[in-house]
């Protein structure tokens, strides 16, 4: 096993850095001219059904321009940063992929319907909007409702102590599912640089007060087949969220265990009401419905049955107050 370093926080942790940065920098919105993202040209257009639309024209499909308005109560600022946010443009990126919906000339993208914004202050954190993209031998449009909220990690932590293996978990309030949930540690990537390994060091450590090293982490989804990115999408119905998924692996004395059992982490004050679980891990596969957890397990066991993880046998050091 690796060595381990723990610190566990007595005081609530730093501010948590899970919030996403994805809104880049636009024009004054007073200027008559908008600049074009490096995957497509925009050119201003009058909408009679909205103030506020813009002309896309896609490599993929030369001469199909597509038509992309904001609903009714968005904002010029807010329609203006979701088009240039790098959600929507990894979304156009992946429309035409080497796998992507358009990359076969089969289909095309007509209507792009921005329906909502959420702000995290200044920044981009969630993007709604609509796309109508048509099949061009059946005419038929394809569904195309989209929740954009970019790329995020995982980790799953494994702690020997005693003969027995342990998985670090957290316990959240989940509004949407309304109720507290059991996950791994996890949160959305900081900026666009796509710093996955980084993220998830952080992350563990805001959610867990557990201090990792980067060159201990092992990216679980890179044994995935390239042609799937190497990374879980857990809703592509819907979202365009796709997760990195590392784990971690050490030796701690069962002090550390009884230590992080329940401690609480987040800042309560931005409504973060984050407790610290530990399960031992032939029981965690029973233990929650978290698709992450879920996937975290498969993963594990099948890299570990083809021989695919590092040997690691160097002990780890107790906890540090």
């Amino acid at each position: 096993m690796t060595h381990l370093h723990l610190h566990l926080h007595r005081h609530l942790l730093q501010p948590s850095r899970t919030l996403i940065s994805f809104a880049k920098k636009i024009t004054s919105p007073s200027s008559p001219h908008w600049r074009r993202p490096s995957c497509c040209r925009m050119s201003s257009e009058s909408n009679p059904s909205s103030s506020l639309s813009r002309t896309l024209a896609l490599p993929v499909q030369p001469g199909e321009p597509v038509h992309i308005v904001a609903a009714p109560g968005l904002s010029d600022s807010q329609f203006r940063s979701a088009v240039d946010s790098s959600l929507f443009k990894q979304w156009l990126k992946n429309l035409q992929s080497e796998t992507g919906i358009l990359s076969s000339g089969a289909a095309t993208l007509k209507r792009v319907l921005i329906q909502g914004v959420d702000m995290f202050g200044s920044r981009i954190g969630f993007l709604k909007f609509k796309a109508d993209i048509f099949d061009k031998e059946t005419g038929k449009k394809v569904p195309g409702i989209v929740f954009a909220r970019g790329p995020a990690v995982a980790v799953l932590i494994l702690l020997d102590s005693d003969g027995v293996t342990y998985a670090v978990l957290t316990e959240q309030a989940r509004v949407p599912v309304g109720r507290f949930v059991l996950e791994l540690p996890a949160g959305m990537l900081d900026d666009d640089k796509g710093d996955f390994v980084g993220t998830a060091v952080r992350e563990v450590e805001e959610e867990t007060g557990i201090q990792l090293n980067l060159e201990d982490m092992v990216d679980l989804t890179a044994f995935l087949d390239p042609s799937t990115g190497c990374r879980v999408i857990p809703s592509p119905g819907g979202c365009d969220e796709e997760i990195g998924i590392f784990l971690f692996r050490g030796n701690v004395d069962s002090e550390i265990i009884k230590q992080l059992q329940g401690k609480d982490t987040g800042l309560q004050e931005h409504g973060e009401l984050i407790k610290v679980r530990v399960v031992p891990y032939e029981k965690l596969w029973r233990a929650t419905g978290d698709a992450k957890v879920l996937m975290a397990i498969g993963l594990y066991e099948m890299a570990k049955r083809e021989g695919l993880l590092p040997l690691k046998s160097q002990p780890a050091s107790s906890a540090r107050h």
